[in-house]
């Protein structure tokens, strides 16, 4: 039995890994690199490995450093199932498909330069109906249950609690009569996030390969992530002007809308139009209301209660082009959730330029930043940005709330693998070399854990 390791080894995305077992081959993620252009061509690549040799596979949850490259997969003739949650399986659906759009126009824009100076044209990564095509392979499962899904390999899903659907997973490898036991942690969530459960604890692993992203920091509490946004929203209704925040629209918009409607007297919101500007973020809200069987105890309550947890007086979905461009004739009372989260595109750029140049407008960020993004060079305090050509002045008055990550943070990480009850030896994955690092030699130190740093085309004997 071995696992090699084909993806996110010293980086935060593009997931993959292989696991050979009583002749069998497991592919447990597919998962796109994402960041710098030149970071990105590598999805270009042929694939690492025999696809025509894959026997199932398995991914932990649907965010597309972890699905990504699954339409490729089918187009290089892997026709077996797709094993995941039932709920991912349906975020996969709206996620692949508006990945595949993206390419297409990605792919549109490039050519039309391309024809201008007589260059070859290029394919997009994939198309939407190549994307759609893929989601006829996937197997929904619940949490908890057992399934076989070749011989010599059984598999748990058990919650990670980082987005819906999201999973640990669970492993159960048989050879020459032999039996090991892999959990691969997925991404585990942030302890008591709104909505979701805290990731299951497993108590007996022979190996455990865990996610790093957090391995170096500590997240604020969420008492004071609550606090410092109830204020700004109060410091923004006495000036008058609107509420501008990029979200990622899985995950964070969901627990943006949850925590209006706990925090809605509170934070006074009754006074505010809410507006949620993004046709991808109103689908995946629609996944998160479907799936209720997720949900943790307080939103159990409520749904209960038979109040939906998204249910607020003044929400207002805008889908359509047109409804997006009627926000921006509102000066004054609207708080406006679009994204992309990291204001690379979408739909928040338009309402930047109709607010960011507006002293009394406020922008709320929510979420990480990655070098070179348009978010964060708002977080480091620029004084203009570029809109399609035009240079605008940033007046608005910038709020950067660090307490949410769908992330468990390095305290939450220790807390998860000090569960276990055998001391598993561990392969980190999923982190910067930094993040990494210092977490390898906390595990070292706290627990004595044999802890390896995978590194790219490494293979492990299980």
């Amino acid at each position: 039995m071995n696992i090699k390791f084909f993806g996110a080894t010293r980086e935060v995305t593009g997931s993959c890994y292989l696991i050979q077992v009583n002749n069998k081959n497991i592919l447990l993620e597919c998962g796109m690199l994402q960041g710098s252009k030149s970071h990105e061509r590598h999805n270009h690549d042929p694939f690492p490995f025999d696809v025509a040799q894959l026997d199932a596979v398995i991914v932990s949850h649907a965010h597309l450093d972890h699905t990504g490259r699954l339409p490729m997969l089918i187009k290089e003739g892997y026709h077996g199932n797709i094993y995941t949650h039932s709920a991912t399986a349906d975020l996969a659906e709206i996620m692949l498909v508006d990945s595949g759009y993206i390419h297409e126009k990605e792919a549109r824009w490039e050519n039309k330069k391309r024809e201008r100076k007589g260059l070859a044209l290029i394919e997009p990564l994939y198309t939407t109906e190549e994307a759609t095509r893929t989601l006829q392979y996937f197997q929904g499962l619940s949490y908890d249950k057992e399934l076989e899904i070749c011989s010599g390999v059984k598999l748990t899903l058990r919650d990670a609690g980082h987005i819906i659907g999201s999973a640990i997973v669970e492993l159960t490898l048989t050879e020459n009569g032999e039996s090991k036991k892999v959990v691969f942690s997925g991404d585990l969530g942030h302890k008591n996030a709104p909505i979701l459960r805290d990731p299951f604890q497993v108590k007996y692993a022979d190996l455990v390969i865990m996610e790093s992203t957090y391995g170096d920091r500590l997240h604020r509490s969420w008492a004071d992530t609550w606090q410092e946004m109830g204020d700004i929203i109060a410091h923004a209704k006495s000036s008058k002007g609107n509420i501008l925040i990029p979200a990622f629209t899985v995950g964070r918009t969901q627990e943006l809308l949850y925590e209006f409607k706990q925090h809605f007297d509170a934070w006074q919101l009754d006074d505010w139009q809410i507006f949620l500007d993004s046709p991808m973020g109103i689908k995946a809200t629609k996944v998160y209301a479907k799936h209720r069987e997720v949900y943790d105890k307080k939103a159990t309550d409520v749904e209960e209660n038979h109040q939906g947890i998204f249910d607020l007086p003044n929400l207002h979905m805008s889908e359509t082009t047109e409804y997006s461009m009627m926000i921006n004739q509102i000066k004054s009372g609207a708080i406006i959730i679009a994204g992309s989260g990291m204001c690379t595109g979408g739909r928040i750029k338009h309402h930047f330029k109709h607010n960011i140049w507006r002293k009394n407008a406020h922008v709320i960020i929510v979420g990480f930043q990655a070098r070179g993004t348009l978010g964060r060079s708002l977080v480091d305090g620029t004084e203009n940005i570029n809109l399609w050509g035009e240079k605008v002045q940033v007046n608005a008055q910038i709020h950067t709330i660090g307490g949410f990550s769908a992330h468990a943070d390095q305290q939450g990480l220790l807390d998860w693998y000090q569960g276990f009850e055998n001391t598993p030896p561990v392969v980190l994955v999923h982190g910067e070399e930094e993040a990494m690092s210092v977490l390898a030699q906390k595990l070292k130190h706290q627990y004595q854990a044999n802890v390896v740093q995978a590194s790219y085309k490494q293979n492990i004997i299980i």
